[in-house]
């Protein structure tokens, strides 16, 4: 079991973290299945909308635990998902552990869905593989994310 604070691998059985001393959480070790509903009205937090100005991209949480919060997406591979090694961990038992990936390739964004229970959507449509455009909505589990980009 992986501790949140330090990052250190403890026994399955540790109810504290061997390094830090930190009490571990324990997580459900599967996922639990989430049907996304459409055509609902659902409460969302209103946050700002900026473009980013120094990243080339970012990812904006707009409903999940995590509101608010900007992801800044760089060129190469970024991992999201509810392991804690993942680049953008979405800590919810609707996300897969190794739920989707967003490679950089010439010039644009490239989200993959790697075989997750829930699947990815892209603004409300589940795929694959999609490339990523200015506004569009991502949904992994029951997180909702914006993508922006200084091309937008």
């Amino acid at each position: 079991m992986r501790c949140d604070l330090c990052g250190h691998e403890n026994e399955k059985t540790a109810e504290f973290c061997q390094k830090c001393g930190t009490k571990l959480k324990k997580t459900a070790d599967s996922t639990v299945i989430f049907t996304p509903v459409t055509g609902v009205a659902e409460e969302e937090a209103v946050i700002e909308i900026k473009p980013p100005v120094e990243e080339e991209a970012v990812l904006v949480v707009k409903k999940g635990p995590l509101v608010g919060q900007r992801f800044a997406l760089t060129r190469g591979t970024i991992t999201l998902g509810r392991d804690p090694g993942s680049d953008i961990f979405l800590n919810d038992i609707t996300v897969s552990r190794k739920h989707a990936r967003i490679n950089f390739e010439p010039s644009r964004f490239v989200i993959h869905d790697v075989g997750s229970l829930n699947g990815t959507y892209v603004n409300g449509k589940r795929v694959e593989k999609s490339t990523l455009r200015q506004g569009d909505e991502l949904q992994i589990g029951k997180f909702k994310l914006i993508f922006l980009s200084r091309e937008g």
